[in-house]
């Protein structure tokens, strides 16, 4: 689960909240960065709100988010019997570790997060956000480079289908960050991809 760190006046703004255990070392190394000021989640799913209950600062979102954000976290649509065997079993009960629960939502982002501008990249989840700025994107679940049930690397591909609220918006989605002439981006779980990145997410896209 990846949370960035993102300068913001004289703080620093997270992006995304990760999972419930990881509250602790998000402040640490908030801490050392001038203190957080603020969590902009990039969707509000229990894997990326986990621990905004447990940091004491505001939590903002996209508006179309925020239903997610402080209800069920998006449990209302995941299919696990799309998944394979033992990913249909065990995530349910990761996903209730990782959740820190409903979080208080402060307000709502317009098109700027701390320097990075806003993109909307819905379709994995409803008000789901990108932030880009000088060739590089946070993507959030906008793509994933791991598999979802295992953890273990895997190309560039659109989320899985059991955990998408509508799998031809995901696509168009990817399509969009596709077109942004980036150089990096960094999505919300594995590592960030580089290089020819227009072209690897054009082809996750189909």
């Amino acid at each position: 689960m990846n949370v960035y760190l993102l300068a913001d006046e004289g703080g620093v703004t997270a992006f995304d909240a990760g999972v419930r255990g990881m509250a602790d070392a998000i402040l640490a190394a908030a801490g050392g960065l001038g203190g957080l000021r603020r969590v902009v989640l990039s969707h509000g799913y229990p894997d990326h709100r986990g621990a905004a209950p447990r940091l004491g600062v505001p939590i903002l979102c996209h508006p179309d988010a925020r239903a997610e954000a402080e209800g069920d976290g998006g449990r209302s649509y995941f299919d696990f019997s799309k998944l394979s065997v033992p990913g249909r079993w065990t995530l349910p009960l990761a996903i209730g570790l990782w959740d820190g629960g409903p979080v208080e939502i402060a307000g709502t982002v317009g098109d700027e997060v701390a320097g990075f501008r806003v993109v909307e990249i819905p379709g994995h989840a409803p008000g789901m956000i990108a932030l880009v700025r000088d060739g590089l994107a946070l993507t959030g679940d906008g793509f994933y480079v791991v598999d979802e049930a295992t953890g273990r690397p895997r190309t560039p591909h659109v989320p899985q289908s059991a955990f998408n609220r509508d799998d031809a918006q995901a696509r168009e989605s990817l399509r969009r960050l596709a077109g942004l002439d980036l150089t990096a981006a960094w999505p919300g779980h594995g590592e960030p991809l580089r290089g020819d990145v227009g072209r690897e997410l054009a082809r996750a896209a189909g």
